[in-house]
């Protein structure tokens, strides 16, 4: 899910880090005894699990509203809200499937799959098979496609912070601040976020970790009838892939990690916001520089300085006049920072930019602005901006001291001004956070655990290289994948023969090779792609 405006600001969801310099590889064994050799979690987990694989999952069709056409089938799978009480409350984790097109002896289990978050929706995963997606026709042929909604997500006992038609409204105040007024204005606006999913959601804000969605994923596989697991992540789906192997590292059997968020304790969660700025300005840049290398095409500027003299313009223009009454510098960020992220919305946001520039508003408008007769749409967004916050408030310890807040971004906006103070709205609703915040879990595998394949774009803005370097320290065995001079967010989504064989001959075979490998980049978009891009943005990975 991409990222959606909140708080007065445009928001973003973190789904990396950047580090300069490498950790040592720290040891994950006494977490992975603490959390899965016989703790009050560890107990409740295998006997919801040891539930789930007796009572199985009552597929049907799927729900007229769920736009999940036939032979995609539907169910849910119910887990314990609290894993130290197993015989307590449930709650319901709305999943999906469709079998795999080859023949039974080809069959080799059910692939799940996340896409990132945290706060996405993996419903639409089985979509790839109904479309004939050629990059994933082979897989297919051998695995299930399994989809979930994550607890607190969509169908999945579903949470909100606010109300959605609220949520939407625009404009919102500028991200960047003015004075010292407009932080107090926007503290204000950050605790009375926390505050309301604490009256919203209460109950649920206590357990909505990404160990327990790992849990849940545990008890979905038996559910499933699967004695092992096999995954894909994609984005915070990596976190959530690692966390599932530290907790799980018998039940593993294969797991494809894309786009790596950095699972350092350091980094998870406040300092990897701080650290994403970075990463987001040098893709803005990339981007930038591609804009002026196509002006011909686009007519904002054929350098990238004339570029961000533009946008500077553009975004001055919207905060004095929000454009068609609705779009604001806020709104502007929301929807021009898709660039960073997908090497697909490029053409689609020069575009709109060119008409705009050319006398048409209307694009800009229905691009950036809300709808707020999309009330479904609206409810998806809202409930997507508050898992997320739920989920990296809960994982982690954050920073209460506004000091500290306001140091570190103060100092980041200087040179890295493209995100910094959006990014640090959308969390601030961590630093009075009303529901318990623990302390992340040490992720790692040792020797004799399933291999991962981690596969990274060298210059991901939302998921910076380093995660996937210090993920693969922790996962003894993996291998990692590294694709040159790109930045695209989602590689094992694109065409790429270099990576696509890779990732079939690992699903199929069980293949890594001997050693890690880089591969040349996709290819650049071109001006004359925009329709194809927005075609292709419907099965993005789910950041925000």
């Amino acid at each position: 899910m991409r990222r959606t405006a909140v708080l007065g600001s445009a928001g973003t969801l973190i789904a990396g880090t950047l580090i300069v310099g490498a950790m040592t590889a720290p040891s994950a064994s006494a977490d992975a005894q603490q959390n899965n050799g016989g703790n009050a979690e560890a107990r409740g987990v295998r006997a919801a699990a040891a539930r789930a694989a007796q009572q199985g999952i009552d597929w049907k069709d799927c729900p007229a509203d769920w736009s999940l056409p036939k032979p995609i089938q539907c169910g849910y799978v119910s887990v314990p809200l609290d894993y130290t009480k197993p015989n307590g409350r449930t709650i319901k984790i709305a999943v999906d499937r469709i079998g795999n097109t080859g023949t039974a002896g080809e069959r080799q289990g059910a692939l799940i799959y996340n896409p990132g978050g945290p706060g996405g929706s993996g419903m639409r995963f089985p979509l790839r098979v109904t479309s004939k997606n050629p990059l994933w026709t082979k897989t297919s042929k051998a695995y299930d496609f399994v989809g979930f909604d994550p607890r607190g997500v969509g169908r999945s006992t579903p949470i909100s912070c606010v109300d959605p038609q609220e949520f939407v409204k625009a404009p919102k105040l500028d991200p960047v601040p003015d004075s010292e007024a407009d932080k107090r204005v926007q503290r204000k606006l950050a605790k009375g976020y926390a505050d309301g999913c604490k009256k919203r959601s209460r109950t649920m804000l206590p357990h909505m970790t990404t160990p327990n969605t790992a849990r849940d994923m545990d008890v979905i596989r038996a559910a499933l009838g699967e004695k092992k697991l096999n995954y894909l992540g994609v984005s915070y789906g990596t976190y959530l892939g690692g966390v599932y192997a530290t907790l799980f590292p018998k039940h593993t059997r294969r797991m494809i990690v894309d786009s790596v968020v950095n699972p350092s304790r350091e980094k998870i969660w406040y300092q990897a916001n701080l650290d994403q700025d970075v990463a987001f300005e040098m893709r803005w840049d990339d981007w930038k520089a591609w804009v002026a290398k196509n002006d011909a095409a686009y007519h904002i500027g054929n350098t990238p300085q004339k570029v961000q003299k533009q946008w500077e313009k553009l975004r001055a223009e919207a905060k004095k006049n929000p454009i068609g009454g609705v779009v604001g510098p806020a709104e502007l960020l929301g929807f021009f920072q898709s660039a960073p992220y997908y090497d697909s919305s490029w053409s689609q946001v020069a575009g709109v930019w060119s008409k705009y520039l050319a006398g048409d508003e209307k694009a800009l408008v229905e691009a950036a602005g809300p709808d707020l007769s999309d009330t479904a749409g609206n409810i998806s967004a809202e409930n997507g901006n508050a898992v997320y916050t739920a989920v990296e408030c809960a994982d982690a310890k954050w920073p209460t001291s506004w000091k500290k807040w306001n140091r570190d971004n103060t100092r980041l906006h200087r040179d890295y001004p493209f995100l910094t103070w959006s990014n640090a709205w959308m969390n601030l609703p961590c630093a009075t956070w009303g529901a318990p915040q623990r302390t992340p879990l040490n992720v790692g595998t040792g020797k004799g655990a399933t291999k991962v394949l981690i596969v990274q774009a060298a210059r991901d803005a939302a998921t910076p290289y380093d995660g996937a370097v210090e993920l693969h320290k922790r996962l003894k065995g993996s291998r990692l994948i590294t694709e040159r001079n790109a930045g695209s967010h989602g590689v094992t989504g694109l065409v790429n023969p270099c990576i696509n064989e890779r990732v079939d001959d690992y699903l199929l075979k069980g293949t890594l090779g001997r050693r890690d490998v880089t591969c040349d980049p996709h290819a650049t978009p071109k001006p004359a792609e925009a329709k194809a891009a927005a075609k292709a943005a419907a099965d993005l990975p789910t950041v925000r």
